[in-house]
């Protein structure tokens, strides 16, 4: 299966549509850390990360990993070694926090833009995550609770997500 991104603010799943939100400065093929774009391409999806602490585990084909108050992403171009990774939070190193007050992380699946031998400066963190209220992100992919659990029931571990 394969989750189509077909305009900015139109994800479709199976034959499900779902309004979402994408990067604030739209779609690109030459994605950068910090430009606020949506990488352009076919991407792997990868596991589950919930808050068990707000949300009780979902039904999903997927493997799922409970966020720790510890859990970041490195996104600090000093450190090629770790870029793009989930890391042990570390205040040396430049992250975006998994376990957050807002509940934009309560679910979120990385996208595997940049991932396998991961390029510095080239864009990290790139998720399908949680919004409320669709207001753009600085390049992810966002969906209202109700429909990401939805979406959860339907997607297994080789789906892949297209973004054009």
């Amino acid at each position: 299966m394969t989750i189509l991104l077909k305009n900015k603010h139109t994800l479709q799943v199976d034959e499900f549509y779902f309004k979402c939100c994408i990067g604030k400065n739209g779609v690109t093929r030459r994605k950068k850390e910090g430009d606020y774009k949506t990488p352009l391409g076919t991407f792997k999806i990868e596991k589950l990360f919930f808050r068990k602490d707000r949300i009780k585990k979902p039904k999903t084909f997927l493997e799922t990993i409970e966020i720790k108050t510890n859990m970041g992403w490195c996104n600090d171009i000093s450190y090629p070694k770790k870029y793009n990774r989930l890391i042990k939070i570390n205040n040396k190193i430049k992250h975006e926090k998994l376990r957050r007050n807002d509940d934009k992380y309560d679910l979120f699946i990385p996208i595997s833009y940049n991932r396998k031998n991961p390029k510095v400066g080239l864009g990290s963190c790139i998720f399908i995550h949680l919004t409320k209220n669709f207001k753009p992100t600085a390049g992810c992919v966002a969906l209202k609770k109700k429909d990401f659990l939805i979406m959860l029931k339907l997607i297994r571990k080789n789906t892949k997500i297209k973004i054009s």
